[in-house]
């Protein structure tokens, strides 16, 4: 059957089941968008800018575990998406954007509206393509597919010249594929198994610490029955919360930079540290250096072989994928006739209790203005804990890992490695799409909000009852905290002047606003929103203490026991 090739990427995507491409069309695109008319079983989100489109994808995989799918032009279209294709891959989520380009005859000519796409992308891709003839088109959309879900999951790019949308082949989509050159081990080692279990049932003071791999890979049922059988403690970093639940007792909360005071002395003080799916990264485990003083065993399992070892040596490196190596953990652990040494635990137990009678997230009620604290939990309290939250990046994204517990996976929804402003709201747009009928919370400060305010647009046109919390404090909050702390107290550039009245703009797009302004018209205004206005998008301006910052805090360069309390002040 011979096909265009704008016809044979309709009909790739839908040999893929894709649902939904999020895009903005441009010249380089729109024979695909003619075809996209043509069909119904594809359905399109038109952004308000691309850079949304790539968040929304990206949420859509995050929340379901589908693969997100996003189209941009060529140019303009591929640069304002970059933002949005880092962040992706910075926390490894699976997606593939489709890129127009500019006819194959005039790449490298500067044409209007030219950018090299694989090479700007490549830094930010776990692959990309150039397709210059239209017969390798369903094959190398295939490829894109496999290796965005396959192994360490990533975005992957496909970047189509105009002409090459109008050419026809012949249209062959593949069934299954295999690349040479491309074999994730699946499969952890069973000698390194053997060795972690013989490690963690001799362990005097163990340490279970999880990352987003748990989520990524659905690992959480076995992550939680591998722990409780151990009777260990867990932590978990930003990227990982949900994976295990947030309100049992062997949680210790989030660890790392804005972490408990019990996660992150029980991380320092172990003696045998489990790592699951994490990178130990800097916001984690500090300066690498102090993190290395306290000597201890640690198993590290993870499916990309490039993480392991990379900041921190371990002792035991298992490659392979979480649920496959968890399952051999659990079965070599019921068929052991050993078991943790309880005397040991019960007294490491009563350590970590200690530190949690810390209370380290405790904070002070103003009398008559809001803490954003409060407001987060307030919303977890009316929400039920049980939301989809997204959040954008700084004081406002601390608070919400802090004081919402998330005792499911996919429900956390944040831009973890790349750390990117703008990501909240075309996030929760994405989580609708992925799971219609939920209720989701875009928890945001005023800075972040306008970083893709536009977005309000998208969430009329396809009536996205999302509700946005703007815990709004008038500065870039996270840059005002460490100019207050290490900066003495000069806050270049960190007052958000000139703010708009964000009620008058939501109503502007068709939408509910709110300003709340005095602590006990918090929980009213938030029931309201989730009750009244369930089916409207509400957005909740809650005018915050201005100089309330985020504690814990572990100072840059600084190790885990290093940190800051509030009550240190």
């Amino acid at each position: 059957m011979q096909l265009t090739g704008a016809e044979i990427v309709i009909r790739c995507l839908q040999e893929e089941k894709v649902e939904y491409i999020f895009g903005y069309p441009g010249g380089s695109v729109l024979f695909i968008y003619d075809e996209l008319f043509k069909q119904d079983q594809i359905k399109h989100i038109l952004v308000r800018h691309e850079q949304a489109a790539v968040h929304a994808a990206d949420a859509y995989s995050r929340s379901s575990n589908k693969i997100g799918v996003c189209m941009v032009t060529s140019g303009p279209g591929v640069t304002n998406a970059v933002t949005g294709i880092a962040t992706a891959y910075m926390d490894s989520i699976p997606l593939v954007i489709l890129t127009g380009q500019v006819p194959t005859a005039y790449i490298g000519q500067d044409a209007f509206q030219e950018a090299d796409t694989v090479g700007i992308t490549r830094p930010c891709v776990k692959h990309n393509f150039l397709v210059k003839d239209v017969k390798d088109l369903a094959l190398t959309l295939k490829k894109a597919f496999y290796i965005a879900r396959t192994g360490r999951p990533g975005p992957v790019l496909v970047d189509i010249p105009k002409d090459v949308t109008i050419q026809k082949a012949e249209f062959h989509y593949p069934k299954t594929i295999s690349l040479r050159s491309y074999n994730p081990v699946i499969k952890g080692h069973a000698g390194q198994i053997k060795k972690a279990v013989q490690l963690l049932l001799d362990a005097k003071r163990p340490m279970v610490y999880t990352g987003g791999g748990v989520i990524l890979s659905d690992a959480s049922d076995k992550l939680i029955k591998l722990v409780r059988m151990l009777g260990f403690p867990i932590t978990q970093t930003l990227m990982g919360l949900g994976g295990y639940p947030g309100t049992d007792r062997q949680h210790l909360g989030m660890l790392g930079m804005h972490g408990t005071f019990e996660a992150n002395m029980a991380m320092q003080n172990c003696d045998v540290l489990l790592a699951i799916g994490a990178r130990f990264d800097d916001r984690v485990i500090g300066n690498p250096a102090h993190f290395g003083q306290v000597p201890r065993k640690i198993i590290h399992v993870d499916i990309d072989p490039s993480s392991i070892s990379k900041r921190v040596k371990v002792d035991v490196p298992i490659v392979g994928n979480v649920p496959d190596v968890l399952d051999e953990m659990i079965r070599q652990l019921e068929a052991s006739q050993s078991r943790p040494d309880e005397k040991a635990l019960a007294a490491w137990w009563a350590q970590i209790e200690e530190w949690r009678a810390r209370d380290c997230l405790k904070y002070k009620m103003g009398k008559d203005v809001i803490m954003p604290q409060f407001v987060v939990e307030k919303l977890y309290e009316v929400t039920g804990g049980d939301a989809f939250v997204t959040s954008d990046v700084g004081q406002h994204q601390m608070f919400a890992a802090q004081y919402y517990k998330f005792d499911k996976p996919r429900r956390w929804i944040n831009s973890g490695g790349l750390g990117t402003m703008g990501f909240g709201l075309p996030a929760a747009m994405g989580v609708l799409f992925a799971n219609p009928g939920a209720t989701v919370a875009c928890i945001t400060g005023e800075a972040s909000i306008q970083m893709n305010i536009q977005e309000l647009s998208t969430c009329k046109q396809f009536r996205l009852p999302i509700k946005i919390i703007n815990l709004n404090n008038g500065y870039l909050g996270m840059v005002r905290q460490w100019q207050q702390m290490f900066h003495g107290n000069r806050y270049s550039e960190s007052y958000v002047d000139a703010l708009p009245d964000f009620v008058k703009l939501a109503e502007a797009y068709g939408h509910v606003g709110m300003r709340i302004t005095k602590p006990e018209d918090v929980e009213p205004a938030l029931r309201e929103a989730f009750g009244k206005h369930k089916n409207d998008l509400v957005f909740l301006d809650f005018v915050i203490d201005p100089k309330a910052n985020v504690f814990p805090m572990v100072a840059a360069g600084k190790g885990l026991s290093e940190m800051i309390l509030a009550e240190e002040l």
